[in-house]
């Protein structure tokens, strides 16, 4: 930081570790050198450290970012010894540090927040040409771990890496490249001080003398420095060539062009969507001043409110008797009015944050993101247009046919990057789109493949092209053969492998599916449903040849036990005659086998009784109350984010009950997270004894508190 009041480490860590509301931000979280466990106690502890360094003046906190190419995702395992490596090469193996992985944007990448101060020695440590040490470490580590190699030195000039970094991240032509593309061959063919600032004023800019050298400044006061445009266009190569400095003079005439702030020259025409992107930026600050203004208006209305409130209250206590009760109920008075007004206060910021994020000035790029967001197709494709943007590599899955115009996605976008890519939340899993190939956003596995090959489908139809390595086509193919989806592979190799696997599939489904049949049917086949030597032709072309099948035993005439004494079976049965009134009935007169089984219920022709599945009401309960709540928090108003119950190392606290549709839901609170769970009647009237913020214990969806658990 420039500034070292800006230095924040706590600032930095909270935002390294915000989920700012999507899925596939925040991965894999680490904390090194830090005897705390959770990042709040983290952060604590850090600037504790650095408040023990009370004689550096300096940025106490390092903020490293460590980024891959496009279609790299290394394991956890791999991620952490790099960072380890990174951060001891710098001189910060000893250092706090925390560490968090982002799949947010096209190329995945690590947030490290590093603490400057020494743990023990206090001292701090400020790595010297750190640039060219990065450089070497990042060489080595692509040899290493078997990455993509990249170019780690750069060759381009401090203003030249700031020019093209605003274009990239703004997508507003910087006045260095429009120089470059209008008007740089007519400046080197200049050839006197006259005729260069001729050529200068007809494309709207202006040679002047600055310090020891020249600067190119436009209509709008943008500036650029001569040497930085050409490195032959330098004050002392014009004056080797042209003579000493000959300053402009004032010239009257017509400008062939000049410049101005525009996007960047894209592969599709954006003048009408750019020109309703000025319209907005004209029309935003009107109407964030008035909103602003509402709301300051509605605070100071509440804090009058409360101010006649309490003077009535004061007014009331003054009519009282007895000194020292009245001291007592003003002083009460005063802390009410207090917490009042600040409740006001607070609730006041709150909203303010809201329009301040609703209305905020937002570059060219970041407008585009915006409205892609909202679902406005011509946003994306101009996003899609940029030069920046490559297209996903690796492994990907890629439709050969085109996009049908219902293609929409109906399950929830994540986020969409500055290059167009769309993240889609399925399932468990998150898929990639950029348009032409889908990619499973972090590790392959068989659930998110086979969401990734059914999106495929629906959007391009059922002829699929994979590219990859061979183990990912090889996943693919078992993962499409297991599923039976209806595709064909353009590979004509790898469509082989699928119906080889497909016809293996079925024949263990057959086989697995004869196996239940003799299991089931034993008892009522007998001996006529197998072959034997007894077996007819017609019996055997009917039930098939069941004695070639696996694992069966030995077939016998006798069923098994548990399907003896069923009412097929009846007319088998050992029976009981009864007695008429001059005979005797012995005890040696019944079979001794029928009163062995004893009376047991035979519901077998019992019409099944349906009753409502409790388990699918809380669920449908609490994705029901999750959804009220996403929705109300989707639309500004300030709600932490809402999800289901998950087993969390995190502290929990009570948040409170609730009941939908009859559902008693408790609400845990994890951090800045809502956990819902559903929970029974007595374990509801036990936990209305608590206080909102008392801790409590989920043990296997139990709730446990002081006593016993439900």
């Amino acid at each position: 930081m420039r500034s070292v009041k800006k230095s924040d480490f706590a600032g930095l860590a909270e935002y390294i570790t915000d989920e700012q509301g999507k899925t596939e931000r925040v991965g894999l979280c680490t904390t090194t050198n830090c005897d705390a466990d959770t990042i709040t106690t983290v952060i604590g502890e850090v600037l504790a450290t650095q408040r023990l360094n009370t004689r550096a003046t300096g940025d106490k906190t390092y903020h490293l970012l460590v980024s891959f190419r496009p279609g790299e995702n290394p394991d956890a395992k791999v991620l952490k010894a790099i960072e380890e490596r990174i951060c001891s090469g710098l001189g910060y193996g000893e250092h706090q540090r925390v560490s968090v992985v982002h799949h947010d944007t096209d190329n995945f990448h690590i947030h490290i927040a590093i603490n400057k101060i020494h743990p023990k020695r206090l001292t701090m440590q400020e790595p010297y040409r750190a640039y060219q040490t990065l450089a070497e470490l990042c060489s080595v580590l692509e040899r290493d771990y078997g990455l993509e190699s990249d170019n780690h030195q750069s060759r381009r000039t401090t203003a030249e890496g700031r020019a093209a970094d605003m274009e990239r991240h703004s997508g507003i032509e910087s006045l260095l490249s429009w120089i470059r593309r209008e008007c740089l061959e007519e400046i080197r063919g200049a050839q006197s001080w006259s005729k260069l600032h001729q050529v200068l004023h007809e494309n709207g800019l202006e040679l002047r003398e600055r310090a020891n050298g020249l600067i190119i400044e436009a209509s709008n006061g943008t500036m650029v420095k001569a040497s930085t445009v050409a490195r032959d266009i330098s004050k002392a190569k014009l004056e080797d060539r042209l003579g000493p400095f000959e300053a402009s003079v004032e010239r009257a005439g017509r400008k062939k062009r000049e410049y101005q702030k525009r996007p960047v020259q894209m592969r599709i025409n954006t003048v009408e969507l750019y020109a309703k992107y000025k319209s907005e930026l004209l029309n935003l600050s009107a109407a964030g001043s008035r909103e602003f203004e509402k709301i300051r208006y509605q605070k100071n209305r509440k804090i009058e409110a409360a101010k006649r409130a309490n003077h009535l209250l004061r007014l009331t206590i003054k009519l009282m008797k007895g000194r020292p009760i009245k001291k007592l109920l003003y002083a009460k008075a005063h802390k009410k009015l207090q917490r009042e007004i600040d409740s006001i206060n607070n609730h006041y910021q709150k909203e303010r944050q809201t329009l301040k994020d609703q209305y905020q000035r937002r570059t060219w790029a970041d407008w585009l993101k915006k409205k892609a967001l909202d679902g406005d197709a011509e946003a994306l494709a101009a996003l899609r247009s940029r030069e920046a943007a490559r297209g996903l590599k690796g492994n990907t899955i890629k439709g050969e046919g085109q996009a049908g115009p219902n293609s929409n996605y109906t399950t929830v976008v994540d986020n969409i990057t500055k290059k167009g890519t769309i993240i889609v939340h399925t399932g468990k899993s998150a898929v990639r789109d950029d348009g032409n190939k889908l990619q499973v956003s972090r590790k392959a596995t068989r659930e998110s493949l086979r969401a990734a090959l059914q999106l495929a489908i629906a959007r391009y139809g059922n002829r699929i092209a994979i590219n990859g390595t061979a183990g990912f086509k090889e996943l693919i193919a078992q993962v499409a053969a297991a599923s039976k989806l209806t595709l064909t592979f353009a590979d004509p190799s790898l469509e082989n492998r699928r119906q080889q696997l497909l016809i293996k599939e079925s024949k263990n489904d057959q086989h697995h599916n004869r196996g239940q049949i003799n299991h089931r049917g034993h008892g009522y086949f007998g001996s006529r449903a197998v072959a034997g030597p007894n077996t007819s032709q017609a019996d055997t072309r009917k039930f098939g040849n069941l004695s070639d099948k696996p694992d069966i035993g030995r077939i016998g005439r006798n069923p098994p036990p548990q399907n003896r004494h069923r009412l097929r079976t009846l007319s088998q049965l050992g029976m009981v005659r009864f007695a008429s009134g001059t005979e005797v009935l012995l005890p040696g007169d019944v079979p001794g086998h029928v009163e062995q089984p004893g009376t047991q219920p035979d519901n077998t022709l019992r019409r099944r009784i349906f009753e409502p599945d409790v388990n699918q009401e809380r669920i449908t309960s609490v994705d029901k109350y999750i959804a009220e709540r996403e929705q109300k928090r989707a639309s500004g108003l300030d709600i932490p984010k809402h999800c289901r119950y998950f087993d969390s190392e995190s502290p929990l606290t009570y948040a409170g009950i609730r009941n939908v549709d009859g559902q008693m839901l408790t609400l845990l609170k994890c951090g800045n997270t809502i956990l819902v769970l559903p929970i029974d009647q007595a374990t509801a009237r036990r936990l209305k004894r608590l206080a909102i913020g008392d801790a409590i214990t989920v043990t296997k969806g139990k709730i446990k508190t002081k006593g016993r658990t439900r």
